[in-house]
């Protein structure tokens, strides 16, 4: 499937590489991939106004907001390699430039078919930024103190931005218009590929395989998307035959498959199978599937429930984060100093936890909620839940990674994470809205039976979440090492190649 060249890059002290500022770096590291992870969620709270200008199904804004994720999550692994072959910064700035533009063709979108395609663009030009900036960090910082910090402030921006995303998407939706979600990503990501050159200097590995695993990148994304397609089918609103869906199902299984077999006879191997055996790295990246899977499930149906239900504007509905995004940095926080003192296991236990209990409760508020009552506790205690989260698990799936290994992990990582937020997403949909047309018929229009048909919906979802987070739990408890994070040998950061 693929061969195998190796090369060597010799390395050049360029005079004209920008002098190394680590406090600068990580800022625009981090701004990087906090638009990244700001866009997960940023259109959540627009999703009902973008249904009613534009007409399109309650299926179509699932899609809308998972085809995001899988693009992102697909090729995350294969940027990586281009990022180590190519130059890093140059892939970076390939990304942002990419990201821009496809936001500003989401922003102009005339209907389902334009913002999907469009998001699909941002999450490829996504997946070259999150790995780039990602591997960059890690070149830029010294394994150990230094590198774990700066992984603290990466994994505690990335349930921030979350957050922050869809209080950002009510205050655009309820002002300038739901198009500027999208367009705010435009003057960044071209100002950030700008001043990429000014900021960090460019590397590369100094020994790489000039080959890609493009069967494996292939079959891998084509599986996943093929998946998360066909479990939407199951809750369209027109009438799809069962036939299409389950063969969908068994195509996704077959590509899957073959994924996986490609990978086991492949030279150069997009997935090497041998790092999975790593304890911290297995456990950390089947934790992260769940972990987004909750905390997208939130905010996509929170989202909905408040709008839905509650009658809440988005700008309203929007600020109603704004205490999570508090307490998902203050748990971020105190998170990122407990995993360089304790290990990262029981940090990570206690975070989920807490994301479970707050899940519970959002299942059992009622269709009248108040936010003080119901909906503010649950919030807190989800919030502080994902921020005790992030940092450890990103902490975990570097704990005893070579150096040649780094930015396989950063890339599998990021997949876990990104694709299981939409895994998660359309589990939970498929779940929730299996029981639409039984309610419907029970409403019969009635105003009050409508709104209570809407909040069991909702609840099932929330429900879902909590079973994400509580099987995140288990396995945390089970397969995850008790080893710290300070354990890890320190190792000098990797050079620079032009």
């Amino acid at each position: 499937m693929s061969t195998q060249e190796s090369m060597r890059l010799p390395h050049h002290a360029a005079e004209s590489e920008p002098p190394r500022r680590p406090g600068l770096i990580l800022a625009f590291l981090c701004l990087a991939g906090f638009m990244t992870f700001l866009d997960v969620s940023i259109v959540n709270v627009a999703l009902p106004t973008i249904e009613d200008e534009l007409h399109i199904s309650q299926t179509s804004l699932q899609y809308i907001v998972t085809t995001y994720g899988m693009l992102l999550g697909g090729f995350l692994l294969l940027t990586g390699r281009l990022a180590d072959a190519f130059g890093r910064r140059r892939m970076l700035q390939t990304g942002l430039v990419l990201f821009a533009l496809a936001s500003l063709f989401a922003g102009f979108g005339q209907g389902a078919a334009m913002l999907i395609v469009a998001r699909g663009a941002q999450g490829l030009g996504a997946a070259f930024i999150a790995t780039a900036a990602l591997s960059l960090l890690a070149n830029n910082f010294e394994e150990g103190a230094e590198r774990n910090k700066a992984l603290g402030a990466w994994g505690a921006l990335s349930g921030i931005a979350a957050v922050a995303g869809v209080t950002l998407g009510g205050l655009l939706t309820d002002g300038p218009g739901w198009r500027w979600i999208f367009f705010i990503n435009v003057p960044i990501g071209l100002v950030c590929a700008l001043i990429a050159p000014k900021v960090v200097a460019e590397s590369r590995a100094a020994e790489r395989s000039s080959s890609f695993d493009v069967a494996g990148a292939v079959t891998l994304t084509a599986g996943l998307v093929l998946l998360i397609f066909s479990l939407g089918q199951t809750v369209d609103d027109s009438d799809v035959p069962m036939g299409r869906v389950y063969g969908g199902f068994a195509l996704s299984a077959i590509l899957l498959i073959a994924f996986v077999l490609i990978e086991r006879r492949a030279q150069a191997p997009l997935i090497p199978l041998g790092v999975f055996k790593r304890k911290s790295l297995r456990a950390s990246n089947i934790v992260a599937l769940l972990l987004l899977g909750t905390c997208v499930t939130l905010f996509f149906f929170a989202s909905l429930f408040m709008q839905q239900v509650l009658d809440w504007s988005a700008l309203k509905t929007g600020l109603a984060y704004v205490p999570l995004a508090v307490i998902v940095a203050v748990g971020a926080g105190i998170a990122s100093q407990l995993v360089t003192k304790v290990a990262a296991k029981p940090v990570l236990m206690v975070g989920l936890a807490l994301t479970s209990v707050g899940m519970f409760l959002l299942w059992r508020a009622p269709s009248d909620a108040s936010y003080l009552v119901d909906l503010l506790p649950a919030f807190l205690l989800s919030g502080l839940g994902l921020g005790l989260s992030f940092v450890p698990v990103q902490v975990a799936a570097f704990t005893g990674t070579e150096e040649d290994e780094s930015g396989l992990s950063a890339g599998l990582i990021n997949t876990a994470q990104e694709v299981g937020g939409a895994l998660g997403l359309a589990v939970a949909a498929t779940y929730a809205f299996r029981r639409v047309e039984e309610l419907t018929d029970w409403a019969d229009g009635v105003p009050a039976r409508v709104n209570q048909a809407r909040t069991e919906v909702f609840h099932d979802a929330f429900l879902a979440g909590a079973c994400f987070a509580l099987a995140g739990l288990l396995l945390a408890l089970i397969l995850l090492p008790l080893t710290k994070a300070s354990d890890q040998p320190a190792a000098a950061p990797a050079p620079a190649h032009d």
